[in-house]
Formats: structure tokens, C-alpha cells, sequence
């Protein structure tokens, strides 16, 4: 009994001090507003620029990528387009067919493949880089589609010797697809908003994120190359790289529009591989971090909890099982028939999660709409939380224990609107042993319900709802995407 308290009062606490970094982030993003940085787009004295694609089996997607990447705006003697194809199947042919297009257009390109995958899109990134003329590395994944302007607007940046990192803001172009596209975009809008800008502002660590930014190529060699011993080798290479005293700026205010997934499997594999690689990255790094004298406590701070971010999922999960004894208990034991009352601290923590989350998420010119929409959009985004909760804890366990994976790609669709085929040749999904075990969970929550409605007691009425709803949507919508068969 003891035990089980002193467990959920721990992961409350820790999502409390979670929720305290964020507030304190939303303060620095708050006031970087008010100090807008303006940076003139290049015009003069144009460098030499990589742009790196790698891919792997992306036939869907491949086309338009290449056709946006081909329209960006920079002197054709000064760029140079490496296509990282590690792909098996008809995408290579479709490259080919495209780049025979632009063969006769005076663009400088190379068709790059791999004998074998070793290191995935890191060891990609790496072979090219070895291969490459740039002084500066833009990258893209599959699904974006860089705008004409896009170095223009990021190679000014490095205007000091000591910028590494160019990140510009992810937007979405299926955001309105489904609901699950929906509390995609309502996650990503607060991590590209409040999160990158306010730790860029206040000098902390900010990650690079993958795709749609642009390196110093000396900074890559410098911070040791892309490694692939974890599976956010973006977010390592960060850390790594800002450790070496290189500095990087974040652009709000240039957008990358990109496709969001629209299956519950291909968002779950690609939350597995995010939060695993950065409880992998925090294995790698964070001692590193702790240990620099360099570094203020309220840098080391924030960096934990950056580092740490993924094991919320494994504590929201605590916080779901250990729901309905944490309820008995209270009911039953005289010494703890108050304890709940100190449970208000969740609410507390989810209050100021939901004001990060407004600020970077409100219309600035449908304010009130905005706000009502808000205020139902939340509770539903906890949930979906909640819903893929187990699935993506298992992986953040593994990555602490030093369990090894595969990298899982994110499949990619090219659909936009809802009138487009929602499956493919990628996209089939099947059910996993584990989903058997989140199934279970909205049964163990249906019974929470049960029994509390049983006992009189609503003080966890709204989380078991929420445990309910977003437990329900994950398994029905996994169900569902398994049972299709891909084109």
C-alpha cells in the first residue's frame, strides 16, 4: 500500500516539475516576441549548398519532393542535390524517371545508393556527407516540400562562425484530414512554437529536428559525425554538437510544409522510434550534460527534461494503472481518505500544459472561437495521450535498458484531403502482441468507472474517462487500419 502511494506521488511530482519547465518556456517564448530578430534573406555571395534526400521506399511521396527541391530558388553552380536512395523497391525506378527530366536543366544531382541500410538515415547521412561539396547541408525527409525560398531564408543565418544549425518550423498539409491528423498538428504546433523558440531564445539546447534545416557541414564533423547507435540521430548530434560550444537559431517564422501520418500504426511507430531514440539519447548525453561546468543549472535543468521528455509517456501510464488502486485505497483506508486531495497536483500540471498549449495553438484572429475550440480539443488530446501511451512507454523502457531496434520508417501516403485512398502499399498494419494488452485497458478502465460510480466517489471520474476515451480510440483505430490491405 505504502509502495503504490509513494510510486504515484513520485510521477506526479515529476509531472509537475514537467509542467513547471514548460510554463517557464511559454515566459521565454512570450518575451522573444517581443524581441522579433529580423534576418535579411540572401541576396549576394552565395555559397556552395548540399541538399541531402534520403529515402527509403517512399514511391508515393518521391515525385513532389523532387519537383520542390528542383524549384529552389539558388544559383545552379552553387548546389548540389544528393538523393540518398536506400530504397528496395519501385521507388529507385521513379527517381530515375524524374531525374532523367532534369538531366538536360543544368542541375547538379547524384543518384546515391547504398550497397546495404547499415545505420539507416544516419549511415545515409553519413555515406553523403563523405560525397559532398556543400559548405553548408540541408536535409529533407520524404514528405516535405521545401519552399523556393527556403535557402535564401536559412543561410543568412549563419552569419557567425559558431552557428551550426539552421531549424526552420514544421507546417502541415493534411492537418485537417482526419481527427487523428488534427492532434498531430495541435502536438507539433506547441514544440515548434513554445518549445523550440523559447529554449532558443533563453539559450538552451535546442534539437535539431530531422529534416527541413540546414547544418555547417564543419559543424557535423566537428561534433562527431551522424551516428547511428540511436534512433533520433538528429537529437544526438544536437546534443553533441552543442556541447562543442556551436550555437544554433531557430526560425519561426520560415515554415516547412510537410505531410502528417494518417494511420494510428504509422503515428505509433513513429512515436516509438521519437521517444525511444530520445530516452536512447539521454543514455548517450545527459551525464555529458550534467557534468559540463560550462553550463548554467537552469541550462542543465532544461536540458534533463529535454532529454527526459519521453519517459512522460511511461509516467502517464503509472498514472492509468495505478488509478484504480490509488481509488480503493482511499476509500478504504482511513490513513490515507485524504490523499486525493493532494492529487489535485495533476491538475495543477495539466493547467499549465493547457496554457503552453493555447498560446501556441490560438488564431490570433478567431480568439474566442479559438478558445471554445480549445477547450474541448485538450481534454481529447490528453487522451489520445493516454491512448498510445503503452505502446510508446514500452519503447521509452527500452531505450533506457539499452535494448536495440530496428529503425521503423514513418510510411508516407501523399494524401491531403479526405477523398484520397487512406491506405497504400505501406500502410498495413498488423496487431501486435501488445495490442492485447492495451485493449485491456479499456476494460480495466470501464471497471474504474464501475467503481467508482459504485462507491460514490468522482473525485478520478474525469481521468478514468479519459483513460476510457483515449484507450478505446487507440485500440478501434488499430483494429481498423489492420484490416486493410495496401495497394
Amino acid at each position: 500500500m505504502f509502495l503504490i502511494v509513494i510510486l504515484y506521488t513520485l510521477v506526479l511530482f515529476y509531472i509537475f516539475l514537467y509542467s513547471l519547465v514548460q510554463f517557464g518556456l511559454l515566459i521565454f517564448y512570450l518575451k522573444s516576441k517581443k524581441q522579433d530578430v529580423k534576418y535579411i534573406p540572401m541576396s549576394i555571395n552565395y555559397p556552395m549548398v548540399t541538399i541531402q534526400l534520403p529515402i527509403y521506399n517512399e514511391k508515393y511521396v518521391v515525385e513532389r519532393l523532387l519537383d520542390a527541391v528542383f524549384l529552389i530558388d539558388w544559383p545552379k553552380e552553387c548546389l548540389e542535390i544528393q538523393i540518398l536512395d536506400d530504397s528496395n523497391d519501385q521507388t529507385t525506378v521513379l527517381i530515375e524517371k524524374k531525374l532523367a527530366s532534369y538531366s538536360s536543366k543544368g542541375f547538379n544531382f547524384t543518384h546515391i545508393r547504398r550497397t546495404n541500410r547499415e545505420g539507416f538515415k544516419a549511415g545515409a547521412l553519413a555515406f553523403g556527407l563523405t560525397r559532398s561539396n556543400g559548405d553548408y547541408i540541408a536535409i529533407f525527409d520524404s514528405d516535405f516540400l521545401p519552399k523556393s525560398n527556403f535557402l535564401k531564408e536559412t543561410i543568412c543565418c549563419f552569419s557567425k562562425e559558431n552557428i551550426g544549425v539552421v531549424q526552420t518550423k514544421w507546417s502541415h498539409i493534411n492537418a485537417d484530414f482526419s481527427l487523428l491528423t488534427k492532434l498531430q498538428g495541435f502536438a507539433l504546433n506547441n514544440h515548434f512554437t513554445v518549445e523550440q523558440r523559447g529554449r532558443n531564445f533563453a539559450g538552451f539546447f535546442i534539437n535539431f529536428n530531422g529534416t527541413a534545416g540546414v547544418w555547417r557541414k564543419s559543424c557535423i564533423i566537428d561534433a562527431g559525425g551522424w551516428q547511428s547507435d540511436t534512433l533520433t540521430e538528429d537529437l544526438d548530434l544536437s546534443y553533441r554538437a552543442q556541447l562543442k560550444g556551436w550555437k544554433f537559431i531557430y526560425r519561426e517564422d520560415v515554415d516547412s510544409p510537410a505531410e502528417l501520418p494518417i494511420t494510428i500504426g504509422a503515428l505509433k511507430n513513429q512515436q516509438f522510434r521519437w521517444s525511444k531514440g530520445a530516452a536512447e539519447c539521454a543514455r548517450k548525453n545527459l551525464i555529458s550534460v550534467l557534468k559540463n561546468k560550462s553550463l548554467s543549472i537552469y541550462e542543465k535543468i532544461n536540458a534533463f527534461f529535454h532529454l527526459t521528455n519521453s519517459l512522460m509517456y511511461v509516467c502517464m501510464m503509472i498514472l492509468v494503472l495505478l488509478t484504480v488502486p490509488i481509488l480503493y485505497i482511499s476509500l478504504n483506508s482511513a490513513l490515507f481518505e485524504t490523499y486525493l486531495l493532494f492529487t489535485n497536483v495533476f491538475l495543477l500540471s495539466s493547467c499549465l500544459l493547457a496554457t503552453t498549449y493555447f498560446v501556441a495553438n490560438i488564431d490570433p484572429e478567431k480568439k474566442i472561437i479559438s478558445a471554445l475550440k480549445f477547450m474541448c480539443f485538450f481534454p481529447l488530446f490528453l487522451s489520445f495521450c493516454i491512448g498510445i501511451g503503452l505502446y510508446v512507454s514500452y519503447g521509452v523502457i527500452q531505450g533506457y535498458l539499452g535494448v536495440k531496434s530496428e529503425f521503423v520508417r514513418t510510411p508516407k501516403f501523399n494524401v491531403i484531403n479526405k477523398f484520397r485512398p487512406s491506405i497504400n502499399a505501406y500502410g498495413n498494419s498488423k496487431l501486435k502482441p501488445i495490442f492485447f494488452i492495451e485493449f485491456s485497458i479499456v476494460l480495466y478502465s470501464f471497471f474504474g468507472l464501475f467503481y467508482s460510480f459504485y462507491n460514490g466517489s468522482y473525485f478520478m471520474l474525469v481521468f478514468l474517462i479519459m483513460i476510457f476515451i483515449g484507450s478505446s480510440y487507440s485500440s478501434l483505430n488499430s483494429i481498423k487500419h489492420a484490416i486493410h490491405k495496401g495497394k
